[in-house]
């Protein structure tokens, strides 16, 4: 029998996608190390020849391969031809080429995350903050470019005030990142707009990092307390603002109407009810997608089909136009 995949069918090189028939040694492969992207590199291509095949069927595409191909599921590696009805792994292949900031946590971390809960936008494949302070928007690009070596830097904007009736003067900071958006919405339960947003527990790795969320939280959508030393976050997103509260040791009732508030008491640390979790930095860049079928093509006439697999290394796995796949045992 042979492994592996038909000759015209893709898989994903550093490079970009090539037909399995044109993969040579020392080609650099992408595939998946648990949720996370590596690169693989080939040490050996081997070719051979089969009179049966199968033509998986999935959420993205259908390819054609050896009914021996390795695919991963839930449950572990699953032939090819049992496929049908299971999950598989997959990456999406368009964003493999894309820039991966390396994130490091900290203060300037939580600044960002925090600012970008309270006042920023993500979008699909940006982050952007537009404020009507200089000085906020200028700590918002610092924290930004400190924490992921992304060059940041300010606009003046215009936007319409409904209040006002006329154009306000503003600063924008905006940061083209697919990757970063991922992140971000990762870490916000999926979906980041503001009503739906749920607190991000990946900045309380320590306390360093959780202050810089309340300073940049606090910028955004807070304020000072005149006569005592404590600043108030206020909020329409209840869920958000009741996991926060007792991280800082605060009591938190939601309002009837209008946006709740929670009050940080500058001396919130010595209340000791601060514990560091680990959460992921990274977002993850797999997932399950389904095998809707797996359809038999026998070879026609007397040309057999050429499987074409790979040795590789340090990873012995590779992606079929981002499918995770490895050669059968």
């Amino acid at each position: 029998m042979g492994y592996g995949l038909a000759s015209k069918m893709l898989v994903n090189l550093v490079g970009g996608c090539v037909q399995a028939k044109n993969v040579a040694s020392g080609d650099i492969m992408w595939t998946l190390d648990g949720d996370r992207t590596v690169q693989t590199t080939v040490t050996g291509v081997t070719a051979a020849k089969a009179r049966h095949a199968v033509e998986v069927v999935t959420d993205h595409m259908t390819f054609l391969a050896s009914p021996d191909l390795l695919l991963l599921t839930p449950d572990g590696w699953t032939h090819a031809a049992d496929a049908a009805g299971t999950t598989v792994a997959w990456t999406a292949a368009r964003k493999l080429r894309r820039g991966r900031p390396t994130i490091r946590p900290g203060y300037d971390f939580g600044y960002f995350v925090g600012a970008t809960c309270a006042d920023g936008t993500v979008g699909k494949n940006y982050v952007s903050l537009v404020v009507n302070e200089e000085a906020f928007a200028s700590r918002y690009a610092a924290a930004l470019t400190a924490c992921t070596g992304l060059p940041a830097r300010l606009e003046a904007v215009t936007r319409p005030s409904g209040y006002l009736k006329r154009d306000l003067a503003g600063f924008r900071v905006r940061v083209v990142s697919s990757y970063l958006s991922d992140a971000l919405r990762h870490y916000v339960g999926g979906d980041a707009h503001h009503m739906q947003q749920r607190f991000p527990r990946v900045v309380l790795r320590d306390i360093n990092t959780f202050s810089g969320f309340l300073d940049g939280y606090v910028e955004g959508d807070g304020y000072r307390v005149k006569h005592w030393n404590a600043r108030v976050i206020a909020s329409a997103n209840v869920s958000f603002l009741a996991e926060i509260a007792p991280i800082i040791g605060a009591r938190f009732t939601p309002a009837t109407k209008g946006a709740s508030t929670v009050c940080v008491s500058d001396r919130w640390q010595s209340r000791g009810t601060f514990t560091p979790e680990t959460h992921p930095l990274h977002p993850p860049e797999s997932s399950w997608v389904q095998v809707h079928e797996v359809r038999p093509r026998p070879a026609l006439g007397a040309k057999p089909f050429t499987f074409y697999g790979y040795r590789l290394a340090p990873y012995p796995t590779f992606l079929v136009n981002g499918h995770l796949a490895r050669e059968g045992w």
